[in-house]
């Protein structure tokens, strides 16, 4: 059976930072610990080959963690970078499911890192019927 490539791109567009070490950022919305939930929709029931790219501004520390359907992705998730960055993980520890699916991301408390999340897309590759490629 062949496959497509898809995706879901998400806007998160918020700082995660402690109270006391802040940056001085315009268009992310200060969030604590932890971004809201957000849904994308995976319209097959195969889901293969998943990735996650995150759009990451600032990252000071390892140990800030996705969380896809409620689990965190094995290994860590988005590494240290000056300035912005585009980082793709594999999508391990977790997996995506037909329908709705969540994504969220968290900062490692235990840190002082201020960073902020722009951007998350979630890819994956799906069966097509033949009948689907014509």
């Amino acid at each position: 059976m062949r496959a497509r490539a898809n995706y879901a791109t998400i806007y998160v567009g918020a700082q995660l930072a402690p109270d006391e070490r802040k940056l001085d950022l315009d268009w992310a919305t200060d969030v604590g610990d932890r971004t809201d939930t957000h849904e994308f929709e995976v319209p097959t029931a195969d889901p293969r080959d998943a990735y996650v790219g995150v759009q990451a501004f600032d990252v000071d520390a390892y140990g800030h963690e996705i969380i896809v359907n409620g689990e965190a992705m094995s290994g860590f998730d988005i590494p240290p970078n000056d300035g912005w960055q585009y980082w793709v993980d594999t999508l391990t520890g977790t997996s995506l499911v037909e329908g709705v699916n969540t994504m969220q991301i968290a900062r490692d408390a235990e840190s002082r890192d201020a960073f902020a999340v722009g951007t998350v897309t979630v890819h994956w590759k799906e069966p097509v019927e033949e009948a689907d490629t014509e």
